[in-house]
């Protein structure tokens, strides 16, 4: 059987689905790796290398796609390629079907097994295939190496000769992955940090971390089965805001990250908020390409209000691809491995299994 992977448009997308250390891992199982010329030169990988684990070379896209039995991306690829995929093909990648939903069905439509990442069920079968985790990890990580990076004073408490610095507070929106590992990250670096949730189970995990969690009196546990968040009734939605606005007057640094699984993100620090805010403080929204947590949020921009920098990145996982990629492709080389039934050495797309069942877009 044979695997694909196209590369990306670059100026959208620098991460790859397939690594050397992978390409022998598919090898490995019994597939043949074939990849489109140069690809992951970009990012230092040259093709001795790949061939050197395994994965041969072509020129030609369109021969590619023919011949694949699997075909891996980190998305979707654009219309004049999928145009060219066949039935009973395989594709694998995170395709935001809440967003592509008449692309999608267009493909189902033509017998084309499509998987979605993005779906897989919180479960711990499916923990090594996570890519929303692992991904949302790194984002949290480098949301914080940013904001702080344009931050005009220092981050820990210092005391010297001349008198103290005080440590920066900040303050995380949304207390999932990203917000974890963005607590984590901002602790590590001598920071005071505050987050808030609409989840209660949250609570625990922030103050594991050393961060204090903020919440209102009387807070409902909103959380979905899934392990989301969900949204907030507009009573609830009043007494954060008003809670939001007194603590927002204190913080330095906003690392925003909360979002709604197939819907627009909720706008959670409003003008209002922003305007009582310190000069020299720092918004950095995660959400930013969802619409945004925040007011005045551009994508690729940073927006100044009043000495107050508001920014985020459509794709800030572009600013760690090495990292990313790594891990995306470690994550769908264990999803392929459960589709894969080594005895008969054929994929077996079985629909009594959970995985395959909620990854699967028909």
């Amino acid at each position: 059987m044979i695997i694909v992977s196209l590369s990306e448009k670059l100026e959208i997308e620098k991460r790859i689905s397939i690594t050397p250390e992978i390409a022998k891992k598919y090898t490995e199982l019994g597939f043949e790796v074939k990849l489109e010329k140069n690809y992951g030169s970009h990012l230092g990988y040259s093709q001795n290398e790949f061939k050197d684990n395994g994965a041969k070379f072509e020129d030609d896209e369109k021969k590619l796609l023919e011949e694949a039995n699997i075909i891996i991306q980190m998305g979707l690829l654009d219309d004049n390629k999928t145009k060219m995929l066949k039935s009973d093909q395989i594709y694998i990648g995170v395709l935001n079907p809440y967003d592509n939903q008449n692309k999608l069905k267009e493909l189902a439509q033509k017998k084309i097994n499509l998987f979605s990442l993005d779906l897989l069920p919180r479960i711990t079968r499916a923990q090594s295939m996570d890519v929303l985790s692992s991904q949302a990890n790194l984002a949290g990580y480098k949301a914080v190496i940013e904001s702080f990076s344009t931050f005009e004073k220092a981050i820990p408490m210092m005391m010297t000769a001349a008198g103290t610095v005080p440590a920066a507070k900040v303050l995380v929106v949304g207390a999932g992955v990203a917000g974890l590992q963005a607590i984590a990250t901002a602790k590590r670096m001598g920071a005071i940090v505050f987050a808030t949730d609409v989840r209660m189970a949250s609570k625990e995990q922030v103050e594991s971390l050393g961060g204090k969690f903020l919440t209102v009196e009387g807070a409902e546990n909103l959380e979905t089965e899934g392990g989301y968040a969900k949204e907030a009734s507009e009573d609830f939605k009043k007494k954060q805001e008003e809670l939001l606005a007194e603590t927002l007057k204190k913080i330095d640094i906003v690392i925003c990250t909360a979002l709604i699984p197939g819907k627009k993100a909720p706008l959670i620090i409003k003008e209002n908020m922003i305007n009582e805010m310190k000069s020299g403080s720092i918004i950095y929204d995660l959400a930013a390409s969802q619409g945004g947590n925040s007011a005045y949020t551009e994508v690729d921009k940073i927006i100044e209000k009043n000495r107050i920098k508001i920014m985020g990145d459509k794709n800030i996982l572009n600013k760690l691809p090495i990292s990313s990629s790594n891990l995306f492709a470690k994550n769908v080389f264990n999803f392929v491995s459960n589709l894969y039934d080594k005895k008969s050495k054929k994929i077996n797309i079985n629909l009594e299994d959970e995985i395959i069942v909620k990854t699967k877009v028909s």
